[in-house]
């Protein structure tokens, strides 16, 4: 395989981003500096910035048809597979096989989504009913207040509805955490702006059992065969 297509697989970056680093110089193979297009056999030591680079395959992963992937989306990255829109995620994750996003988190807005290619198990994780959690850290214009938390938990009117009671907890004067069950469009921000707060920064840090840990900003890597069990526990294939 190509050298960049290789370092994408590692989880590091995308393959755009790798031809980046190669260009830079910072990309070797057996001691050699790389060059863009050069090629990956078996037995070939890829290194970046002196750090041998390895693909990062989840366990059990060879066996399955499907690829299932979380990503730290940064800030400007829209989720959608539109192409002709600029920043689209599918282009932005540059995977070889054809993924696409697992619901959606705002365009200003970063932290953890997952992309798959398997459209069977996508109602399965939005479907309202499942009332899967995902949890949140935002930062606000104003600093956090009891009432403000207990208002937010209770439920906020948002596009015609009242949310659902959701779990908040402060975390800074001017931040705090929240899990919710269900996925209104921009609903944090709305649910804020009811309470004369404005979001300043806003970060999904967990999907279900599925963490966003250490995985810097722009990086992705595979899910593993237990975060699989745990985020779909009836499913048997994957």
């Amino acid at each position: 395989m190509r050298v960049n297509k290789h370092i994408s697989d590692s989880g590091r970056c995308s393959r755009r981003e790798a031809d980046a680093l190669i260009a830079q110089g910072r990309v070797t193979i057996n001691g050699e500096t790389a060059g863009i297009g050069a090629v990956v056999v078996a037995g070939d030591v890829v290194c970046v910035d002196g750090v041998v680079s390895r693909p990062r395959a989840a366990r059990g992963a060879a066996a399955r048809k499907h690829v299932y992937i979380a990503l730290n989306k940064p800030v400007g990255i829209t989720c959608t597979t539109e192409h002709a829109v600029k920043g689209n995620i599918v282009d932005f994750v540059d995977h070889a096989e054809r993924i696409f996003p697992i619901g959606r988190l705002d365009k200003d807005s970063e932290g953890l989504i997952l992309l798959t290619s398997n459209g069977d198990i996508v109602n399965e994780i939005l479907r309202a009913e499942n009332a899967h959690e995902k949890e949140y850290l935002v930062g606000v214009n104003r600093p956090v207040t009891p009432e403000f938390l207990a208002g937010m938990a209770r439920g906020v009117r948002v596009h015609g509805q009242v949310t659902r009671p959701c779990k908040t907890r402060r975390i800074a004067k001017f931040g705090f955490a929240i899990v919710l069950t269900q996925g209104l469009n921009r609903q944090i921000r709305l649910m804020a702006e009811a309470f004369d707060y404005r979001v300043t920064q806003l970060r999904r840090v967990r999907i279900v059992n599925i963490k966003l840990g250490t995985l810097r900003v722009g990086q992705w890597r595979n899910l593993t065969d237990a975060e699989l069990r745990g985020l779909l526990p009836q499913r048997g294939a994957w």
